[in-house]
């Protein structure tokens, strides 16, 4: 997966994530679990969606965090660790796992380096009752997504998948021409194959579907108030290197643009909804 994520730009969206994931999506998931689950996540960065997910399962859990960055995936069992020392909980660590021992049973943390963006057959999916996953859909190629849908045989949670419905509030005449760009960059390949991007979410609503799952979705919107200035300078950089990459002939105009709204996030003037949809995929009873 050549697609590379620090641990400071994680660190920074955490908060927001936290906020924008569907409380409803995850706890239809939970209902399906088994009462210790083995959940299995995919592309799990520093563990952000643990500590949002882990303390709603409420229960004795067991997770396996995968990922091809192991310098992030350490630093997310870092973050665990303190995490949980915040809330008051003993951490232990025997034979490389991260037991978090809480009142309401022991969640153990084993973080795995695999890069699996050479095929969805690498993907150690047996042995765990739910695959879960945050911000990665719309990174992959349809026939990625495709093959890991005829595999998977468990619950399936993915959050945060970008979809598009992007708005910079108050809007501008550029904006139209930054999210083609945008959009487009977002399709280009990231070591599966030409990405899904903004169609990722129906287009694996659909192959669950064709695979026999039964699937449900929900808005999970970053919603960056005027205050969040440093969040909001993140989003237009972002969002400006990504379409004028795409679009080179249209550089300066989108350097003007990305001027008129960094000086709005100076001002204290701009506010941003980044549009994502979660999904929920449940294998159909029969």
């Amino acid at each position: 997966m050549s697609e590379g994520f620090t641990a400071a730009w994680l660190a920074r969206r955490e908060p927001f994530d936290a906020k924008a994931r569907s409380g409803a999506l995850a706890d239809r998931l939970i209902a399906a679990l088994p009462s210790r689950p083995r959940l299995l996540e995919l592309g799990a960065g520093a563990g952000s969606l643990f500590r949002w997910l882990a303390p709603r399962i409420g229960r004795a859990q067991a997770w396996t965090l995968l990922d091809a960055d192991a310098e992030l995936l350490a630093d997310g069992l870092d973050r665990i660790a303190d995490w949980a020392a915040r809330q008051g909980w003993t951490v232990s660590s025997p034979y490389g796992a991260l037991i978090v021992h809480t009142p309401r049973g022991a969640w153990r943390v084993e973080a795995r380096v695999l890069d699996f963006s050479a095929g969805a057959e690498a993907l150690p999916l047996s042995g765990h009752d739910a695959v879960v996953c945050s911000a990665l859909l719309d990174l992959v190629s349809v026939a990625w997504a495709r093959a890991v849908s005829r595999l998977l045989a468990v619950p399936f949670l993915a959050c945060l998948t970008v979809d598009g419905r992007d708005r910079f509030i108050p809007p501008l005449p550029s904006d139209r021409l930054v999210a083609r760009g945008f959009a487009r960059h977002m399709r280009r390949d990231k070591g599966f194959g030409p990405a899904m991007g903004q169609r990722a979410a129906a287009t694996f609503a659909r192959l669950l579907g064709e695979a026999g799952f039964a699937v449900a979705t929900a808005p999970s919107d970053w919603r960056i108030p005027r205050s969040a200035s440093a969040m909001l300078a993140d989003m237009v950089d972002g969002h400006a290197n990504a379409a004028a990459e795409a679009l080179p002939a249209a550089a300066a105009r989108i350097a003007a643009w990305r001027a008129a709204r960094l000086s709005a996030v100076a001002a204290g003037r701009l506010g941003i909804v980044i549009g994502h949809r979660d999904l929920l995929a449940l294998p159909r009873k029969d």
